[in-house]
């Protein structure tokens, strides 16, 4: 397993008016490390926190130091166990609301739920808004996620919202394996913008699309390769690997329309499920994932490589602390 880290940038000079003791960053329970490697970039400590489970399964959070007028920062993804994760970061953001915080952000390097965007048939409900609606009434002023499955889930929230990527961790990864002759390819019609986007960044690599029929909950059907692969080392873009069956499936039509090779990038390794064992087996020459996600050992195999976004995160939360542009990072 390789962890890769971007250097530190020199840090902004402090405006006259700005008062950085405020700053105050606690950690959830769902990815401890990541909050320690952004606490380093941001050369703070984790607030204390009590965290615990009753014997009837209630979560119980406190924290323990003064809040009081201060800007805290929760860092949270909402990943499995999603409604343990989800209900702690409620109450994280309501006990710092009732301490009086000046003001609370939900950091959310991988938001839960977030395919539930739409309804897709009767009688459904639209979970990405409703947990939304929860964030938002537990007391949060403000959220930071990081690569939302779809946009428009930015305006289900009635507060501020930052949208940062991981799209340059993982291109300059790209770049640093000095791979010649790549086509960066998108897993479906609906991830074309996101896989273009990214080719863009390549020096405009040409884009191909895998164009598939989904016939149920996790399960799709690979039927075609739209665009020129032959003889060229493709590039899968997508914003999480779940069960992984469908990118398997579209690497293997990848390699028997004449590609050289096949990578998988990715932001969020929700791996469910046979996920690791299915990928372990896949053509893929490497998996290149984030580490918005934790993943145990068990879930590690030979062709794997996790980045950190630690620092991309880390620089977002300080802009917003010091009232400065998020966007501009990722220009």
């Amino acid at each position: 397993m390789l962890v890769l880290q971007t250097p530190r940038p020199l840090p902004l000079p402090l405006p006259v008016t700005s008062d950085h003791t405020r700053l105050r960053l606690l950690a959830g329970s769902a990815n401890v490390p990541l909050a320690e490697e952004i606490a380093r970039y941001l050369g703070v400590d984790l607030g204390p926190i009590v965290r615990k489970r009753f014997s009837d399964g209630e979560l119980y959070v406190q924290i323990q130091e003064s809040v009081r007028g201060c800007d805290v920062y929760l860092l949270q993804p909402t990943c499995h166990p999603v409604n343990d994760h989800l209900m702690e970061l409620l109450i994280m953001i309501d006990a710092c609301r009732r301490a009086s915080a000046r003001q609370i952000t939900a950091v959310i390097p991988y938001y839960g739920y977030a395919r539930a965007d739409r309804k897709t048939a009767g009688r459904e409900a639209i979970t990405a808004k409703l947990v939304a609606n929860l964030i938002t009434g537990a007391g949060a002023s403000r959220i930071l996620a990081m690569d939302l499955h779809v946009a428009q889930i930015q305006a289900y929230f009635d507060i501020p919202f930052d949208h940062v990527y991981a799209s340059n961790v993982l291109q300059q990864y790209i770049v640093s394996k000095g791979l010649r002759d790549f086509v960066v390819v998108s897993p479906d019609v609906g991830g074309v913008a996101r896989a273009r986007a990214f080719a863009k960044k390549l020096d405009d690599a040409p884009l191909a699309i895998i164009d598939k029929r989904r016939q149920g909950h996790n399960v799709a059907e690979v039927l075609n390769i739209i665009g020129d692969v032959r003889g060229k080392t493709a590039i899968l873009v997508d914003d999480m690997i779940d069960t992984g069956g469908t990118l398997t499936e579209g690497a293997r039509l990848l390699l028997d329309q004449g590609a050289q090779s096949v990578y998988a990038c990715a932001t969020h390794a929700v791996f469910s499920g046979r996920a690791p064992r299915l990928l372990a087996d896949s053509v893929f020459t490497e998996v290149v994932v984030t580490n918005t996600i934790p993943l145990p050992i068990e879930k590690h195999f030979p062709q794997l490589k996790i980045l950190s976004v630690a620092n991309v995160i880390g620089e977002a939360i300080w802009r917003v602390h010091e009232d400065s542009s998020v966007s501009s990072m990722f220009r």
